[in-house]
């Protein structure tokens, strides 16, 4: 197991950004991407590789929500966004800079299911079947199955779903789709019958990783249950069904629901762990807070160990996802510091608890520090060190709110292009900002990453959530050159939508706010508070 410190990394790690910026641009910048590069270019992506260089160092220990390596990766943070002059953006003295965020961990615990064919006494506890819920416990007794066949192209009305547990087959397409629907217009449970490619290890191996919600959040109520083609068989010996014959009728054109001659009793139960964690959250004052205020954001976590021995690398250290993503939100910060005072207070928001559900973005926009109406554009900044300098803008939740015209009017007036494809809107649900857009707030993530797919997918489908996700061991070089130009448009948002000359405070700050489109389906001790000497 390698945890050690490689030797770059510990030095990037000690001597602090300005060491790590010469560390980094003697051994890390080719001499191609210098020629294609302004100098002001290179002084960006200097700073952006000498930050992910420490936030993504085996001393962060991947950045997981509730350990040390949240302290490291805060404190880093804290100081860097102190010294550069922005002031704490929690409006709360109790908490200042670091706002809390308490999360629920739920791991499946146990799990039984009997069953009982009507007519008969004798009680049925098939081996195959595994019964689970999001809560602290479920249970129902007795209740009578009915088959729904695949669950597809029918609207079920609560009379026809209450007080019964559907039966639902999973084929060869699986999702969690048709048995959340179900849940919701009102069954009691759902069992999957595994008559597909998945098997009951596949489930068993995919759900017993944590859930996790916000403490606040009332989860629980839901009960699903997975059982093997060979033990549901079983169980319909003796009655009017078979599985065979159900497979049949579930692909007729006229199907109907099948009420079956059985009932089951199925309980479910979880181990809880409270995590406590937080965002940091910096603030540039304006000259007039009362106009409203714009939001920039990215997630800070990662997976902290997300390997086992044998592998020699264990860490999860996360440099393109999303120390790239911090990085970029630190220079975007850095930059508007640096100019004139602007009317509206912007915020700077690090998000804790991404990668387990956009949970710390929830946890802001349910205790924010500023009435939501007065935010009146958020950009949200993640895994953008993909694209090569000059790849157009892609804007993920393109077409749902009303700040489109707005960004390609900036980048037209930055000489830098906005792309009209809405491919990124494939991704709109597994970013911060869809969290955002549920609580009104217009929200997108505007990059050159996703303007250039073929790369974002290749990442996706490479180093994604892996070890290999830092600068040691990724596949390939990172990119940087379009996180510089993300930079530089942020930066250029930043300052339009501060500026109440160009963005009045009567509304038009979200330009008109576009309806919005349909998404596409798809413990440790806390960090001490930042203080005017942030150690």
């Amino acid at each position: 197991m390698n945890r050690g410190l490689k030797a770059s990394r510990a030095r990037a790690a000690t001597i602090g950004v300005a060491g790590a910026l010469a560390l980094g641009t003697v051994l890390m910048w080719s001499g191609n991407a210098q020629s294609a590069s302004s100098r002001a270019d290179q002084d960006i992506i200097a700073r952006l590789r000498a930050q992910i260089a420490i936030l993504a160092s085996d001393d962060f220990d991947g950045r997981e929500p509730g350990t040390e390596g949240e302290a490291k990766t805060l404190r880093y943070l804290g100081k860097q966004w102190f010294d550069m002059g922005l002031t704490s953006g929690t409006n709360d003295p109790g908490h200042e800079w670091f706002a809390p965020v308490t999360l629920v961990a739920r791991d499946p615990a146990a799990s039984s299911a009997q069953f009982q064919r009507k007519g008969w006494r004798t009680v049925l506890s098939p081996n195959g079947v595994l019964v689970l819920t999001s809560g602290k416990r479920s249970l129902v007794r007795n209740v009578p199955l009915l088959f729904v066949g695949k669950g597809r192209g029918r609207d079920y009305s609560r009379t026809e779903l209450a007080g019964r547990i559907a039966v639902v087959l999973d084929g060869d397409t699986p999702d969690s789709q048709r048995q959340n629907q179900l849940l919701a217009m009102g069954a009691s449970a759902v069992l999957t019958v595994l008559d597909g490619a998945r098997s009951l290890d596949d489930v068993a191996a995919r759900r017993k990783r944590s859930g996790y919600a916000l403490s606040d959040d009332a989860v629980g109520g839901d009960l699903e249950a997975f059982i093997t083609r060979d033990a549901m068989a079983m169980l319909l010996k003796g009655t009017s069904q078979s599985l065979p014959g159900l497979e049949t009728l579930a692909g007729s054109a006229d199907f109907a629901p099948v009420p079956l001659d059985l009932t089951a009793s199925l309980e479910a139960t979880t181990r809880e762990t409270t995590i406590r964690t937080h965002n940091l959250i910096g603030k540039l004052p304006g000259r007039h807070p009362e106009a409203g205020a714009v939001l920039f954001l990215a997630h800070w976590d990662h997976f902290g160990d997300c390997a086992a021995p044998p592998a020699t690398d264990v860490i999860c250290n996360g440099a393109i996802d999303n120390a790239s993503g911090v990085a970029t939100l630190t220079e975007v910060a850095r930059r508007l510091t640096r100019g004139a005072q602007l009317d509206r207070d912007v915020y700077f928001l690090a998000t804790t608890g991404e990668e387990l559900g956009l949970l710390g973005a929830h946890a802001f926009a349910e205790n924010p520090p500023l009435p939501l109406r007065q935010i009146v554009a958020a950009f949200n900044i993640d895994s953008n060190a993909i694209a090569p300098r000059g790849t157009p803008f892609a804007i993920v939740g393109r077409g749902m709110t009303g700040l489109d015209a707005t960004i390609t009017q900036v980048a037209r007036a930055e000489k830098l292009k906005i792309s009209a494809t809405e491919e990124g809107n494939d991704y709109v649900r597994r970013q911060d900002g869809w969290a955002l857009m549920q609580h009104d707030i217009p929200a997108v993530l505007v990059s050159t990453a996703y303007g250039d797919m073929p790369r974002m997918r290749a990442f996706f489908e490479g180093d994604y959530h892996r070890p290999s996700d830092d600068l040691q061991h990724m596949s390939h070089p990172i990119e940087l050159g379009g996180a510089a130009d993300d930079v530089k448009l942020l930066s250029a948002l930043g300052r339009w939508y501060g500026d109440l000359r160009r963005v009045p405070a009567d509304g038009g700050a979200n330009g008109g706010a576009a309806p919005q489109k349909a998404a596409p389906p798809l413990p440790a001790t806390p960090p001490p508070a930042v203080s005017p000497a942030i150690k």
